[in-house]
């Protein structure tokens, strides 16, 4: 199962967007979140290290970067997937058997096809996009 650190870190995101004008603190988004605010804290500095949002020393809240329309998912994952790799093949398989020798080519070249899939359809997918979906039944 792969982690919920970028679904995690599009919420924060989305949240921060959809109230623009708030100083949200981290807090008020592990409320959101449902989960602690020290788990907050350490997303909030993995998206300002990537420059996707910015903070002021002092004071509680953060704001974008960018406007929402130019933040695509790629981003996201990117700026919290310290391994961009979804798919890693188990270490020294047995280069004796008949599937073990090879095993790593033939995984590297499906995971590679499954992960450039999602890379394209992440970059396709615009945090605007999801702000779209959460807001149009309103």
């Amino acid at each position: 199962m792969i982690n919920t650190r970028v679904a995690v870190a599009i919420h924060i995101m989305a949240l921060i967007a959809s109230r623009p004008n708030d100083d949200l603190p981290s807090d008020d988004i592990a409320a959101s979140v449902n989960t602690n605010p020290v788990v907050i804290r350490r997303m909030l500095g993995m998206l300002k290290r990537a420059g996707l949002i910015q903070t002021t020393a002092g004071k509680a809240g953060a704001s974008l970067t960018r406007d929402p329309e130019k933040i695509s998912l790629l981003d996201v994952f990117h700026a919290v997937e310290p391994n961009e790799n979804l798919f890693a093949v188990h270490d020294n398989p047995n280069v004796r058997c008949p599937v073990g020798k090879g095993i790593r080519t033939v995984l590297d070249e499906a995971f590679g096809a499954a992960q450039h899939a999602l890379e394209n359809k992440l970059s396709s997918e615009t945090l605007q996009d999801i702000l779209h979906r959460l807001f149009d039944d309103e």
